[in-house]
């Protein structure tokens, strides 16, 4: 069954490729959305797909990239939308 999260984590995450990284994981995971830096230091993910293969990409980030070091990892599960065509990395307005 495909599902959505909105997954924000916080700590040591920007410019340490967290970015890059996810991108990567999901879409090795064949999971479809986005992933961007936030103006309170945190990363923001979309990511719709199979519910294990979300599970397993919110494991990834718990750990994070070699560089990084993840304080939290908050997930609110969606519904699912269907609205993406595969996972990129996008821009906040962060000035």
């Amino acid at each position: 069954m495909k599902e959505r999260a909105h997954i924000l984590i916080s700590g040591w995450v920007q410019g340490v490729f967290f970015r890059d990284q996810t991108q990567k994981w999901a879409t090795s995971l064949h999971l479809t959305g986005w992933v961007r830096n936030l103006k309170d230091g945190k990363v923001e993910v979309v990511a719709e797909g199979e519910r294990e293969n979300i599970n397993d990409l919110i494991s990834k980030l718990e750990q994070g990239p070699n560089l990084a070091k993840v304080d939290n990892v908050d997930v609110t599960w969606e519904e699912y939308k269907g609205e993406f065509k595969d996972f990129s990395i996008t821009h906040a307005d962060l000035w």
